[in-house]
């Protein structure tokens, strides 16, 4: 008999927006909060919903602050990032949609792009700061 094998670690955007939610917040308070407490007086909760949707991937910097605003161990959202980054862009492309033939990988950039999005205009994951 095989022993039961090791739960995934959750993927990023959903546990983000459970914490979230557990704590009554708008994607606008989550922001206001993590700007009060990294001194960044630049993020949107634009940026707070992509990173909810898996559009995109928090870095080291941000992962530490939203640790730190919704009270949950570093540790627990780096693992669920790799898991998010290991698993690709599952929502980048939308339901019933498929990465355009030649693209980058997802969240990678080549020479002279400038991220964001493919030329056929779905997103791509990109980790920020």
């Amino acid at each position: 008999m095989t022993p039961p094998a090791a739960p995934r670690p959750a993927q990023l955007g959903p546990l983000l927006a459970r914490c979230r939610l557990a704590r009554g917040w708008s994607q606008q308070h989550a922001a206001a909060e993590l700007c009060a407490a990294s001194g960044v007086p630049t993020l949107s909760r634009h940026e707070v919903s992509r990173w909810e949707r898996q559009r995109r991937v928090p870095g080291g910097f941000w992962l530490g602050w939203l640790a730190v605003v919704l009270d949950v161990p570093l540790v627990t959202l780096a693992e669920a990032a790799a898991a998010t980054r290991r698993a690709g862009s599952t929502g980048a492309a939308g339901p019933g949609r498929t990465a355009r033939a030649g693209a980058p990988p997802a969240g990678r950039t080549g020479p002279g792009r400038t991220g964001g999005t493919t030329r056929g205009g779905r997103a791509r994951v990109r980790t920020t700061r």
